[in-house]
C-alpha cells in the first residue's frame, strides 16, 4: 500500500511558512565573504564614534585602560594595509586545517571513507539499523562535505536493503549528520578550525591561551553516542508511526551491490586496518616512557609536544591509512598519485580558505580597535552585576547561537563572528574557553537539519525525491524537526551535566 507524502493542514503549512521566511531572509544575506567585509566596515564606523566620544575600558588582558581607536584614522589604514597579509598566514586555523586535510584526502580521495561507511551501515542486525546509520553520521564528518554526498543515499539503501522506509534512512543518515556535525568521536577537520579560532578568541583575555583541536574530545565522544541514541529512540516512538513513508509505486529501484564491497575493497579495509592498529600502537609506545621526547615537563602529556602536534598525528594517522587502502585498490599506482590526492584536498578547501582572507582581517581589525575588550569586559560587568547563574547565561548563549546558525550556517563563519566577544566574556566569567566552545559546538548543530540556507538541506531533499517526487521543503523539515529539537534538548542537558560535574572536556580542558 502506498500514500503520498502529506501532513496534516493545520501542520504542514506552519511549517512551510516557517521555512519560507527562514529561506527569504536568509537569501537575503550576502555570501559569508562579503559578509564579514561589511562588518568591517559597520566595526569602523562604530570605531570612529566611539574613539570620538574618548571611550575607553579597562582591558582584560593587563588591567590597563586602553581606549577605542579609529579604524578609519591614519594608523587603522597603515594597520589595514601593513598587516594583511600576515594577518591571513598567522589566522590560527590555516596551517592546522591544511595540514589535516592533506592527511583526511588521502582516506576520502581512495574511497577508504566510504567504503568504512558501507560497512558501518550495513551489516548490522534489522534491530540495529537505525542506531547505525545515525552513528555512523556522527563519525562521517571526518570526510566533512562529503559526508552528506555518502551516506544520506547508504542511509536509504540500508534501510530498504533491511525491509524499512528509505525515505525514513535518509532522513536519519542526514539529520543524523547536519543535528550532530559538531559530535564527531573521531577528531575532524572543523576541531582544528573551532580550536584555532578559539584560542584566538582566548588571547584577548590570556595572551599565553592554547586550545588543542583535542580540546572537546572526551565531550565529543559522548555526545556521539547520546545523539545517536536519542535518533533512534525519536525514530522508534515519533517517525515511524507516521503513514507517509512508502515510497512511490514508481520510483527507481536500488541497486542491489551498491552496499557491498569488492573483494579488494574488503582487502583494502584490512589493511588500512592493520596499519591503523600499529601505528596506534607504536604511539602508544613512544608515549610510555617518562622521558618520552613526546612527553612535556616532568613527564606530563596533557601539555606535550604530542598534543601540541596533534594535528600533524591524526594527518599522518590518517594519510597512512588512506595510502594503504588506496594502494591496495589501484586507486594508488605510483609515489606521485599521493601528493596529487593531497592536493585534491586542498583544492576542495579553497573556498573555505577564500572566507579565511575576510575573517582574518575583521578579526585583526576587532582586535587592534579594542572593541572586543570593551565588549567583552562590559557584557562581563553587566551579567556579573545581575548575578545570572551560570546556567542561565549558557542557555542564554546557547539561544543567541542557535538563532544566529539558523541564517549564518557556515560554521567557522559563524564563531569568526561571536567567539570574539563570548569567549573572553566567559573567562571574565571564569568559564573556560573549551567551556564555551563545547555550547558553540550544540548551537552549530542543532537547527542545521532545519534550516532550508544549508546547501546540504537542498541536497538531502533531492535524495528524499528520488522515492517521493511530491516531497518538498516542509516535507523534509516536518521529519527533521522531531529530531533536531530532541538532539538540541538532549546535547544541552548533558552538557549542563558534564559541567555540573566537572567532568574535563578533554585532554587537560577542565570544564569549570
Amino acid at each position: 500500500m502506498t500514500s503520498t507524502v502529506t501532513q496534516p493542514k493545520d501542520q504542514l503549512p506552519r511549517i512551510v511558512r516557517a521555512m519560507g521566511v527562514i529561506e527569504r531572509v536568509g537569501n537575503a544575506l550576502p555570501h559569508p565573504f562579503w559578509l564579514f567585509w561589511i562588518l568591517s566596515a559597520i566595526l569602523a564606523v562604530v570605531s570612529w564614534i566611539l574613539a570620538t566620544l574618548d571611550v575607553s575600558v579597562v582591558s582584560p588582558k593587563d588591567g590597563k585602560t586602553v581606549a577605542v581607536q579609529n579604524l578609519l584614522s591614519g594608523d587603522g589604514l597603515q594597520m589595514a594595509v601593513s598587516t594583511a597579509i600576515s594577518n591571513f598566514a598567522e589566522f590560527p586555523p590555516m596551517a592546522t586545517i591544511v595540514v589535516v586535510i592533506m592527511g583526511v584526502a588521502l582516506a576520502e580521495r581512495t574511497g577508504f571513507l566510504q567504503a568504512l561507511m558501507k560497512v558501518s551501515v550495513s551489516r548490522v542486525p534489522t534491530s540495529m539499523v537505525v542506531f547505525a546509520v545515525a552513528f555512523a553520521g556522527t563519525m562521517a564528518h571526518v570526510a566533512s562535505a562529503a559526508a552528506y554526498i555518502i551516506l544520506v543515499p547508504l542511509g536509504g539503501l540500508a534501510f530498504r536493503a533491511v525491509g524499512r522506509s528509505p525515505i525514513l534512512g535518509i532522513v536519519v543518515a542526514y539529520t543524523a549528520i547536519a543535528s550532530g556535525y559538531d559530535a564527531s568521536p573521531i577528531p575532524t577537520p572543523n576541531d582544528a578550525i573551532f580550536a584555532g579560532i578559539t584560542e584566538a578568541a582566548a588571547k584577548t583575555v590570556d595572551p599565553g591561551a592554547s586550545v588543542s583541536p583535542l580540546s572537546n574530545w572526551f565531550f565529543n565522544i559522548a555526545s556521539s553516542v547520546l545523539l545517536a541514541l536519542v535518533i533512534t529512540l525519536v525514530t522508534k516512538l515519533v517517525l515511524s508511526k507516521r503513514t507517509d513513508l512508502d515510497a512511490d509505486p514508481d520510483a527507481p529501484g536500488d541497486d542491489p551491490d551498491a552496499l557491498r564491497l569488492s573483494a579488494r575493497e574488503r582487502t583494502g579495509l584490512l589493511r588500512a586496518t592493520i596499519v591503523f592498529a600499529a601505528v596506534a600502537i607504536a604511539i602508544v609506545a613512544a608515549l610510555i616512557p617518562s622521558s618520552s621526547p613526546l612527553r612535556g615537563e616532568n613527564g606530563s602529556i596533557v601539555e606535550s609536544p604530542f598534543l601540541d602536534g596533534i594535528a600533524m598525528v591524526v594527518a599522518v594517522l590518517f594519510g597512512l591509512v588512506g595510502i594503504a587502502y588506496g594502494v591496495t585498490v589501484g586507486v594508488i599506482e605510483q609515489a606521485g598519485d599521493v601528493p596529487k590526492l593531497m592536493a585534491e584536498g586542498i583544492k576542495q578547501m579553497a573556498p573555505v580558505l577564500v572566507l579565511f582572507f575576510a575573517i582574518a582581517q575583521f578579526l585583526a581589525y576587532f582586535d587592534w580597535s579594542n572593541i572586543g575588550d570593551l565588549l567583552s569586559a562590559e557584557s562581563a560587568r553587566v551579567l556579573g552585576d545581575l548575578g545570572a547563574p551560570t546556567v542561565v547565561i549558557f542557555l542564554g548563549i546557547l539561544v543567541l547561537l542557535t538563532l544566529i546558525n539558523v541564517l549564518v550556517t557556515s560554521g567557522s563563519a559563524m564563531w569568526s563572528l561571536t567567539a570574539p566577544i563570548l569567549v573572553p566574556m566567559m573567562l571574565l566569567l571564569n568559564v573556560p574557553a573549551e567551556t564555551t566552545q563545547a555550547l558553540f559546538r550544540i548551537a552549530d548543530s542543532g537547527s542545521t537539519a532545519i534550516t532550508p540556507m544549508s546547501p546540504y538541506f537542498v541536497m538531502a531533499l533531492g535524495f528524499l525525491q528520488r522515492y517521493s517526487k511530491d516531497a518538498g521543503v516542509g516535507t523534509l523539515a516536518s521529519y527533521t524537526v522531531p529530531l533536531a529539537i530532541a538532539m538540541t534538548i538532549a546535547w544541552t542537558l548533558l552538557f549542563l551535566a558534564w559541567w555540573a560535574l566537572g567532568i574535563p572536556l578533554g585532554p587537560g580542558a577542565p570544564v569549570r
